[in-house]
C-alpha cells in the first residue's frame, strides 16, 4: 500500500466550513475566479500560493523534464494545496490548473500560510502534517521531481542524488545506456559522452553536468536573498546547532537566516538510525530528525538557504563599536549579507585517511555517509567501513543486512569510543568481522571504480589485499572554520573557543557560547570542549538564543575604544 492510499486522509483532508472560514481570515487577498482548464502555477515556478478550494476543483499534476504528466489530486471545495516548498516561496514541484467547471480560490502566500500554524494551531498541525506528506509521497513515487540521465554508479550521479535526497527533493535516475527515453534525450539535446549527467529541471531546462549550487538554482532550492537587509541573526551551518537556533530564534521573533553549503542535517543527517535521542525510544533517522527541525524552522519564517558557501566573515577592526552590523562574503559572486550577530554553527569536516590516491575515488567506491543511495549501491556485495564512534556503528547496522560481508576496521576496541547497545548489536550481526588494530593503506581500481584495499596490522606490518567496490570513512571529523580566517581565538586543533576574554576591550563580559568577538557565537562541534552529540548540539542551539536576547539589549550601551 503506497503512503497515498494509507494516509489519504491525512494527506489530503477536507476542511468543513467552520474550519474553511477560521483559515480564510489568514489569506494573503481575497478569493480569485479561474476560467475552465486555466494555469495557475508551474512546475519549478517560486513563490506560488497555498489555495483553499471554494468552488469547483483544483488539478494537481505533477511533471518531469521530458514533459510526462501524471495526475496527483484533484482537489475539491474544503481542500487546499501545496507542500513544504508553500512553507518558504521556493520552487514548486508540481503544477496546478483549473478544473472543468473552473475554480474560485483564497490564496495563502508563505508568510500568511505560516501565519495560520502560528495562529492556529488546530488547523496550523492539519496542514503542516499534509505538507510533509505530501513531500514524502513525491519523493517516494516514481518520475517525480528531476531527471538524472547518465550512468548510475558515475560519481556525478552520485554527488546529485546524494544532494537532492539530503534536501528531500525526489529525482529519477535514467541509465543512458538501457533507457529508451534516455537515450531519446541526449540525442535530441546533442550531448556528448563527457557532458553527462544531464539533469532536466521539471521546468523542461536542462544542465550538463551541474554543480550542487546549479541544480539548486534550477529547482528553486536557494532563495532569493535580499543582501540589503539587515538580519538579528545569520545562522552557517544547518545542522541540528544550526537548526535548533533557527527554530527557537525564529519562535522567538528574532529574523534568522540559516546557510549551508550543502544540506541540512549536517552529519547527523547521514545517520541511519538514532537510538538514544530524548523522546524516540524507537530510534529515529538523522534524516528525519533533521527534515522535522528543517520544517520547523520555515514555520516560524526563519529563511535557510542551500547550498550557499560562506568564503569569509569580516569580523570589523580592534574597535568593538565599529563591528556592527556583520558581513558574510558568498561564494559564486552571491554577494553579502549583514546580521547583528552571527552564530558559527558549521560543524567539522570528514576526516580522510592518509592515503595518496583516496580523491580518485570520492563518490566511485568510497563513502562518507550510509545512506539509502549507497546502500542500494553496494547490496550483495563485500564492503569495508573505517570507524569506531557511534556513527560508525549505526552504519555498520544500517548496512549490514544489505550487503554480503562487512569489514569493520578500528585502531583499537569499541567500548572507548561507541556506545554499549551499538556494540552488541555489531557482535550479534553473523555477516561483520571485527579488524581491531589494523588499517588500509591502499587502494586499487580503475575509472570504474574502487576495486580492491589493502589492510596492514599495525604493530606486525602485515598486509593483506581484500576485493573490495566500496569503503565508508567514519573517522570523525575536524572542526570546519578555516573560512573564519583567523577571525577569533580557537585552541591548538582549531575548535573555536567561547566564554574567554573578548579580544577588544568591551563593556561587557563575554557569554559562555559567545566567542572573542562580542556579538559571534559558536556552538555544536565546531566549539571547543561541546559533546559531540546531536542532543548536545540541539540543547546549545537552544541556549544560544536566550545568550543573543541578551546581547542585542544591550546593543545601545556604548562601548568603550579599544586600549592603545
Amino acid at each position: 500500500m503506497s503512503l497515498a492510499e494509507e494516509r489519504f486522509e491525512q494527506m489530503f483532508p477536507v476542511f468543513d466550513p467552520v474550519q474553511a472560514e477560521t483559515m480564510a481570515r489568514f489569506a494573503s487577498g481575497p478569493a480569485r475566479a479561474f476560467a475552465p482548464g486555466e494555469s495557475i502555477f508551474e512546475a519549478g515556478e517560486r513563490n506560488v500560493p497555498s489555495y483553499l478550494v471554494l468552488e469547483g476543483t483544483l488539478e494537481i499534476e505533477r511533471r518531469d523534464g521530458l514533459h510526462r504528466f501524471a495526475s496527483v489530486i484533484s482537489h475539491t471545495p474544503g481542500q487546499f494545496s501545496g507542500e513544504v516548498s508553500q512553507l518558504s516561496g521556493n520552487g514548486s514541484l508540481a503544477a496546478g490548473r483549473a478544473g472543468p467547471d473552473g475554480l474560485t480560490a483564497v490564496p495563502f502566500d508563505a508568510p500568511h500560510i505560516r501565519a495560520l500554524m502560528v495562529g492556529s494551531a488546530e488547523i496550523g498541525e492539519v496542514v503542516m502534517r499534509a505538507f510533509i506528506l505530501r513531500r514524502v509521497a513525491l519523493i517516494q513515487s516514481e518520475g517525480a521531481g528531476s531527471l538524472l540521465i547518465g550512468r548510475p554508479f558515475m560519481p556525478e550521479i552520485v554527488r546529485l542524488q546524494g544532494f537532492l535526497s539530503r534536501n528531500g527533493y525526489p529525482c529519477t535516475v535514467l541509465d543512458v545506456d538501457t533507457d529508451a527515453d534516455a537515450r531519446d534525450a541526449v540525442e535530441k539535446f546533442g550531448i556528448r559522452d563527457d557532458e553527462l549527467p544531464l539533469m532536466i529541471c521539471p521546468n523542461g531546462k536542462l544542465l550538463k553536468r551541474p554543480s550542487d549550487a546549479e541544480a539548486g538554482a534550477c529547482l528553486g532550492i536557494t532563495p532569493e536573498l535580499d543582501h540589503g537587509k539587515i538580519y538579528d541573526v545569520a545562522v552557517v551551518g544547518a545542522g541540528p546547532a544550526g537548526l535548533a537556533a533557527a527554530v527557537y530564534g525564529a519562535s522567538e521573533g528574532l529574523s534568522m537566516i540559516v546557510l549551508d553549503s550543502r544540506a541540512f542535517g549536517g552529519q547527523a543527517g547521514a545517520s541511519a538510525r538514532i537510538e538514544n535521542y530524548l523522546g524516540f525510544p524507537t530510534g529515529i533517522s538523522g534524516m528525519a530528525l533533521a527534515g522535522r527541525a528543517f520544517n520547523q524552522a520555515q514555520k516560524f519564517g526563519a529563511e535557510i538557504a542551500i547550498p550557499l558557501t560562506v568564503d569569509k566573515l569580516d569580523c570589523g577592526g580592534a574597535d568593538c563599536a565599529a563591528r556592527k552590523p556583520f558581513k558574510l562574503e558568498l561564494s559564486d559572486g552571491r554577494g553579502t549579507l549583514m546580521a547583528r550577530t552571527v552564530i558559527i554553527a558549521s560543524g567539522a569536516r570528514y576526516r580522510r585517511p592518509a592515503i595518496h590516491n583516496l580523491s580518485d575515488f570520492d563518490n566511485n567506491g568510497i563513502s562518507y555517509w550510509a545512506s539509502p543511495i549507497e546502500a542500494k549501491l553496494c547490496e550483495g556485495e563485500e564492503v569495508a567501513l573505517i570507524g569506531g564512534g557511534n556513527s560508525a556503528g549505526q552504519a555498520v547496522v544500517y548496512l549490514a543486512p544489505k550487503v554480503k560481508h562487512l569489514h569493520l576496521i578500528v585502531r583499537r576496541g569499541l567500548e572507548a569510543t561507541m556506545s554499549r547497545y551499538l556494540i552488541e548489536r555489531i557482535r550479534s550481526l553473523s555477516n561483520v568481522s571485527l579488524h581491531v588494530g589494523k588499517e588500509i593503506v591502499s587502494l586499487d581500481g580503475d575509472t570504474g571504480g574502487l576495486r580492491a584495499a589493502t589492510f596492514r596490522e599495525v604493530r606486525s606490518g602485515t598486509e593483506k589485499s581484500i576485493a573490495l567496490r566500496h569503503l565508508f570513512l567514519f573517522i570523525g571529523a575536524d572542526p570546519n572554520g578555516r573560512w573564519l580566517e583567523n577571525c577569533v581565538t580557537t585552541d591548538d586543533k582549531g575548535f573555536i573557543v567561547t566564554g574567554a576574554a573578548f579580544d577588544c576591550a568591551a563593556a561587557r563580559a563575554p557569554m559562555s557560547l559567545e566567542t572573542s568577538v562580542p556579538g559571534i557565537f559558536a556552538i555544536g562541534d565546531v566549539r571547543a570542549g561541546s559533546t559531540k552529540r546531536v542532543g548536545a548540539a540541539i540543547g546549545e542551539g537552544a541556549q544560544v538564543v536566550s545568550q543573543i536576547h541578551q546581547v542585542l539589549a544591550l546593543a545601545d550601551v556604548p562601548m568603550p575604544q579599544a586600549a592603545e
